[in-house]
């Protein structure tokens, strides 16, 4: 006869790594930092949820020239209006190629950062990994935002969020950053706003 526990194990949903192994002992990263780092890049696509102050820029970049050192791929960078600057800043202290790039005519082989409100200037296709700071900007079901990032890298190999710790009990945000990360088939489609 089978437990209530086997059926449910019927039902679990595994999702494969796709993603690259790297050793990072070369880089700048606290140990805790490195670990998480090194598990992102083996899954492909993950979510960096710390607190303030515990080093999520420096683990997106190092993610992102990982991926663009062993894949020579163009990574894009998606950060808030004031961030962007902070993240080339922040490149450049732990010598990590990245640009600032207001539209598509200024993207660079590598890493390219800008901001959430540019992303329409860009055409998408051409990065197989994207980056989002602050990824708590899709945390609304129904908001143009999230919509259009979740449409716009449906196909995106890499992807990786970053933000600080959502609420558990955030059933939405949760539910927005595996559809983000996954691209799962729903059954039902996304509101248009």
């Amino acid at each position: 006869m089978q437990t209530y526990t086997d059926f449910l194990k019927t039902k679990e949903v595994r999702v494969k790594s796709v993603g690259v192994y790297s050793n990072l002992t070369h880089t700048p990263l606290f140990h805790f930092q490195r670990d998480i780092v090194e598990r992102a890049l083996k899954k492909g696509k993950y979510c960096i949820f710390a607190q303030t102050g515990l080093g999520k820029c420096l683990m997106a970049l190092t993610w992102a020239d990982e991926l663009v050192e062993q894949l020579d791929i163009k990574v894009l960078f998606l950060a808030p209006l004031g961030v962007a600057k902070q993240t080339i800043s922040e490149g450049e202290k732990f010598g990590i190629n990245c640009k600032y790039a207001a539209d598509n005519s200024q993207v660079i082989d590598g890493i390219t950062v800008t901001n959430y409100e540019r992303l329409d200037k860009f055409d998408c296709s051409q990065f197989d990994a994207v980056v989002l700071d602050e990824s708590s900007c899709i945390k609304a079901y129904s908001s143009k935002t999230t919509n259009q990032i979740i449409e716009t890298f449906k196909q995106t190999p890499y992807k990786l969020s970053c933000s600080a710790t959502p609420s558990p009990n955030d059933f939405e945000e949760l539910g927005n950053q595996c559809e983000f990360w996954f691209t799962f088939a729903f059954r039902y489609p996304r509101s248009k706003v």
